[in-house]
């Protein structure tokens, strides 16, 4: 087995210095209370997000008081009540006693801290009913959990003092990074940029795929702008799923181009906008680069493919080829020389996923990744724009995780350092 090193993340770094803390806590404290307890909050308090943090704190603490309230009754049962400690009728109150220890939490509506409140009653009423002055256990059990809470949280929030760049558009060509089979981020870039767009960083990508494609790799980034797809025919809302704009070729133009590409010889898929529904509209699919792109992408629940004609209520964003490269080059000549050549938008660059293959893809003349990025502006009154590439060394890397890299720095430079481009 090969086992992978990675880089040790900061939530490792920041568990470490919490540990540390809750001894320093407890040194001050006089030696006094149960370190490890607060130990326990800090470690369960390091969530990716703030918003987890804070749950996970409100959890703990739900749990933590409730089971020690349940701890409390039971060793004043058992020790005061009816002294029954370390016999069958002790054992039979401690079992009981879980009903209400789980169910207090459902009914205030926190049914994940339930766990931890079996937690907390179970250590009070098992492992230590028999100390000298076991109340004294409850209150520490208390206070420590508190104090890892808070400790947690604080070394969770902690950073150094940034000056964060809000006035500006930052935006990303993935088509840079991402290979279509190869599509990767890593955790750690993840958190990271959901943290800094729910900074208020203004963040989007720019690519010549569809949404579709986008789904896999930034599905679970919580981007706040609308992305430029479809080589800037479109800005797609991935939070939403919406067609947020979109440049239309005509439905007679489109009829008029397809018939001279199968008068060519050539095949066609169609991508059209039904509603907010991607619809790809194909012909037949003779070459192995055809059969394949159909194969490996008609699964996918962001786009439908159909072996029917173009319905005439459907908006056409482009047409798209793939043919041997000698005979797309051949009719990409042909079709620029034509009326249509200055009238639409239309471009051919060679297939990386099958050699000896080119395609043309066919756009409203509009189209355009600079005009998209130019209306976003002017939508979120935004005056200056900046694009994030990757290191050199990560591009190559066929992910986002050097972009997200270089936009943290871009972003939220640290102010006493000068910001590297």
């Amino acid at each position: 087995m090969k086992l992978h090193f990675h880089p040790i993340g900061k939530r490792i770094i920041k568990s470490a210095v919490g540990v540390m803390l809750c001894y320093v806590v407890f040194l001050l404290r006089g030696r006094t209370g149960l370190p490890f307890y607060s130990m326990l909050a800090v470690l369960q308090c390091m969530q990716p997000y703030t918003d987890k943090t804070v749950t996970m704190a409100i959890q703990r603490s739900t749990g933590t008081l409730v089971g020690a309230f349940y701890g409390l009754i039971a060793l004043l049962l058992e020790i005061y009540a009816f002294p029954c400690y370390d016999t069958p009728l002790g054992y039979l109150l401690n079992a009981l006693m879980i009903v209400p220890v789980l169910y207090t939490p459902v009914t205030l509506g926190k049914k994940s801290a339930a766990y931890f409140s079996t937690v907390v009653y179970l250590s009070i009423t098992v492992n230590h009913i028999a100390d000298s002055n076991p109340f004294i256990f409850v209150l520490n059990r208390v206070l420590d959990t508190f104090i890892g809470i808070a400790i947690g949280i604080i070394v969770n929030n902690a950073r150094l003092p940034h000056k964060k760049v809000k006035n500006k558009l930052f935006v990303a060509d993935i088509d840079e990074m991402l290979s279509p089979m190869t599509e990767e981020m890593s955790a750690y870039s993840r958190v990271e940029l959901n943290r800094i767009l729910d900074d208020g960083a203004n963040f989007t990508v720019v690519t010549m795929r569809t949404p579709a494609s986008l789904m896999k790799p930034l599905g679970d980034i919580r981007l706040r702008l609308p992305a430029v797809v479809m080589n800037g025919a479109a800005l797609y809302d991935i939070r939403e799923n919406t067609y947020v704009k979109a440049y239309i070729i005509s439905n007679n133009t489109c009829e008029k181009v397809r018939k001279i590409i199968h008068a060519a010889g050539l095949n066609c898929f169609t991508n059209a906008l039904r509603g907010d529904r991607l619809m790809i509209y194909y012909d037949e699919l003779a070459n192995d680069a055809e059969k394949s792109i159909y194969e490996s992408l008609k699964k996918s629940p962001y786009r439908l493919y159909v072996n029917l004609p173009v319905p005439p209520e459907d908006k056409v964003i482009y047409l798209m080829m793939i043919d041997k490269t000698e005979k797309i080059v051949d009719f990409y000549n042909k079709l620029n020389e034509s009326e249509f050549g200055a009238h639409l938008k239309i471009i051919t660059y060679p297939s990386n996923d099958y050699k000896g293959y080119a395609y043309i893809k066919i756009y409203n003349k509009n189209a355009d990744r600079t005009r998209m990025v130019e209306f976003l502006m002017n939508e979120y009154n935004i005056n200056e724009v900046e694009k994030v590439s990757a290191p050199a060394e990560n591009k190559h890397g066929k992910n986002l995780n050097g972009i997200v890299k270089s936009l943290k720095k871009k972003f939220e430079p640290i102010w006493f350092l000068k910001s590297k481009s």
